[in-house]
C-alpha cells in the first residue's frame, strides 16, 4: 500500500478544517460514512471525474501511518482498492495542503504527486 494518500477538497472546506481543526467529511463521505482518499496512482482521474468543475481545488497529503489505525483499503472503481478514513480528519494529521491551478484541460498537478 501507498505510505502518502491524497484527498481533494474546495478551499472553502480546506479553511473550515483548519479553522476548527478537523474535516469531518463532504456530503458524500457523511452519505458514505468515511472520507473518501485517492492513492497517487487515482488521484488526477477523481479529480477528473469528480471535481473538474471546483476552480479552488485543494489537493491534501496525509501519511497513512498517521491514519492507518482507522483507515480501510476498499475495493472501489474498476476494483481498485481506496483507501477510506473511518474518523474524522485531524487537521494535525495532514503534510501538505495545495491550491491546484487549473486551465481548459483540467487541473495541475505540477509535481505536487510523484
Amino acid at each position: 500500500m501507498d505510505d502518502i494518500i491524497y484527498r481533494l477538497m474546495d478551499q472553502q472546506s480546506w479553511l473550515e478544517a483548519k479553522r476548527t481543526g478537523v474535516f469531518l467529511g463532504s456530503a458524500d463521505d457523511k452519505r458514505d460514512g468515511f472520507i473518501h482518499f485517492s492513492t497517487a496512482a487515482t488521484v488526477r482521474e477523481t479529480a477528473r471525474r469528480y471535481y473538474a468543475d471546483i476552480p479552488d481545488l485543494m489537493l491534501i497529503s496525509v501519511a497513512v501511518k498517521d491514519v492507518e489505525a482507522d483507515l480501510k483499503w476498499e475495493p472501489s472503481r474498476g476494483g481498485l482498492l481506496f483507501p477510506h478514513l473511518y474518523a474524522p480528519l485531524a487537521v494535525r494529521a495532514v503534510q501538505t495542503a495545495q491550491l491546484l491551478d487549473r486551465d481548459e484541460s483540467g487541473h495541475d498537478f505540477g509535481s505536487y504527486i510523484p
